[in-house]
């Protein structure tokens, strides 16, 4: 994939034009090669991750309908934020497995969106595997 492609797909993202920084080209750029290897079907969908400054988001997506399954965040009413962001972290990825696994939802495929595999992308995963969530 070409720099011109990822900044375009960077900036259309966006709501402004402005020049996307080495970090947000990397983390496309690691995006884009791992949504190529994973996918989500009916069986086994995809399990997302978002992570902002201040809010995680997942979504249990399947690829081949294009639609999302469930979805849980920080950023709901009903959730109770108290303690560190990764403990939040934990109680989200409990949330999307609690409601996973009652949507018949059993194993997941873990798509970490560009990001590290570590802190509170890491924490959302252990909080779905607690939640009994296979992947």
């Amino acid at each position: 994939m070409s720099r011109k492609m990822i900044l375009r797909a960077q900036c259309s993202s966006q709501k402004h034009t402005t020049m996307a920084t080495k970090k947000d080209i990397r983390r496309t750029k690691i995006k884009f090669r791992i949504r190529h290897k994973v996918s989500g079907t009916s069986e086994m969908p995809r399990l997302s991750v978002f992570r902002s400054n201040k809010e995680i988001y997942a979504q249990v997506i399947d690829d081949v309908k294009g639609v999302t399954l469930t979805a849980a965040s920080s950023k709901e009413k009903s959730f109770e934020k108290s303690g560190t962001k990764s403990e939040v972290a934990t109680k989200v990825g409990k949330l999307i497995a609690e409601r996973a696994l009652a949507a018949g939802i059993n194993t997941v495929v873990f798509d970490r969106n560009g990001y590290l595999y570590h802190g509170r992308v890491k924490s959302l995963a252990d909080g779905a595997r607690e939640g009994g969530l296979k992947f």
